[in-house]
């Protein structure tokens, strides 16, 4: 067998090893199946982690499993603990939950809200990615009777309202606190962050379609879905978006300025534009910045929100081919010997000691300070296929071939190119292998695209 033959064939054995089981029941795929990990948590079945696992079964017709896992999860949310001072909201979806068995032998599950986690953040994406996957699930099956099934309408429209509420903000995109998303520690990412967004573009998508024609009490939800749909993909296309135009208007900004007329509304200061951009940024490609809010844009390259931007169509078709644009013309940065790199470039010095607090797994080109993830290779083939690269695609996945499944489906990479496998890094990470399966499916087909396509 061939090196592309036998990954497929390790990636499979590990996804079927990975299944997790409820009363009986599939119900979702644990993180890490290395019994060598460190971290408990690992065990757990996180929604985020589970996505492209679910995406796979839904490919191959093992429907059943992403059914019971979105029942399990949405009826988990009533388990969570109400703290003293805060006033009750719609309940939020677990980062993770974890099957066990009690000290009388009877199977518990728990759930974690964040209240577990590394600096006890709730997972914001954990609600959107859920939605985006119940959409999958009935694009996948025709089962749109379960999305309009009384609790799972209730479910969608309490996530709506947990994001549409009115707070001190005057943007259509969501203000989160860092590690709330993939990027789940201290990394500076607070604030705007692009991968929120695009994945907040995608539950929008996804929660008007699935509530269209739907008996709901308020209607009223679905308007305002609409209207901030709208609002959200005009202000990202605009603001987030950088080439060498936007970054020779940035270069020159008049700044201190008040009025309707003022081009600089946000007051980005042209002092903050890190001096290894202008070298980098290629002619003719562009990218949508990391993050961007009052006096502040974050021009770092974030992989993962810019790929959904694309897969979701939150990106405008010119500007998604811009930045695969970017990728071809800085193939050794953005991709390099194991696809692929989660952000870039690292950040060092005393920038990496403020804005990570000295995080030691967070050193400069590893974990999420640039250290490159296997798991990406899905969505980077899916833009890449849906931006008419499929020639990138297809580099990408046969490097992974060439060393993935020899290194035994690391979690991470390290380095400037990823050519060591992560200090920190779990060996077997579920997300790795179907990260990778995924990658070889949209090779074959266009199945994974109509899933996820709006």
């Amino acid at each position: 067998m061939n090196d592309k033959e036998t990954s497929l064939d390790g990636a499979y054995q590990l996804l079927n090893d990975a299944i997790l089981h409820y009363q009986g029941h599939p119900v979702g795929t644990i993180a890490s199946a290395d019994f060598k990990v460190a971290a408990e948590n690992y065990g757990d079945c996180f929604i985020r982690d589970f996505v492209p696992s679910a995406l796979v079964f839904l490919l191959d017709g093992q429907t059943d499993i992403v059914r019971n896992f979105l029942e399990l999860t949405l009826n988990l949310r009533d388990q969570q603990e109400q703290l003293e001072g805060h006033q009750s909201l719609p309940k939020v979806m677990p980062a993770s939950f974890k099957v066990f068995f009690d000290q009388y032998g009877k199977e518990q599950i728990r759930p974690d809200f964040g209240d577990k986690a590394i600096g006890r953040v709730a997972p914001v994406d954990a609600m959107m990615w859920w939605v985006i996957l119940l959409y999958a699930y009935v694009k996948a099956t025709g089962d749109i009777a379960l999305a309009h099934q009384p609790k799972y309408k209730k479910g969608i429209q309490q996530i709506l309202t947990i994001f549409l509420r009115d707070r001190f903000e005057v943007f259509p995109t969501l203000l989160v606190p860092d590690g709330c998303f993939m990027i789940d520690r201290r990394m500076g990412v607070y604030g705007h962050p692009l991968e929120i967004q695009s994945l907040f573009y995608g539950c929008l998508k996804a929660s008007l379609f699935l509530l269209n024609n739907a008996e709901i009490e308020n209607q009223d939800i679905l308007q305002q879905s609409q209207k901030r749909l709208e609002q959200l993909t005009d202000y990202v296309r605009r603001y987030y978006w950088l080439d060498l135009a936007r970054l020779n208007e940035i270069h020159r900004y008049e700044t201190e300025r008040f009025g309707d007329d003022n081009h600089n509304e946000l007051n980005i200061y042209p002092e903050s534009i890190p001096p290894w951009l202008s070298d980098w940024l290629p002619d003719e490609a562009g990218y949508l910045v990391g993050n961007i809010g009052p006096g502040r844009m974050d021009f770092r390259f974030f992989a993962f929100g810019n790929l959904l931007a694309i897969v979701f169509g939150l990106a405008e078709p010119e500007q998604a081919a811009q930045i695969m644009k970017v990728y071809d013309q800085r193939w050794p940065d953005l991709i390099g010997r194991m696809p692929v790199k989660i952000s870039y470039p690292a950040i060092h010095g005393k920038e990496w000691h403020l804005l990570t607090g000295g995080d030691p797994k967070n050193r400069p080109w590893s974990y999420h300070n640039a250290g490159n993830w296997p798991t990406l290779l899905w969505a980077f083939n899916a833009a890449a296929k849906l931006s008419g690269r499929e020639d990138l695609a297809e580099k990408a996945t046969n490097i992974a071939s060439h060393r993935l499944h020899q290194d035994n489906w690391p979690e991470y990479y390290d380095g400037k190119e990823g050519r060591l496998i992560g200090r920190r890094s779990n060996f077997r990470q579920v997300w790795s292998a179907t990260g990778y399966i995924l990658a070889r499916k949209l090779l074959q087909n266009d199945q994974l695209l109509n899933l996820l396509k709006f």
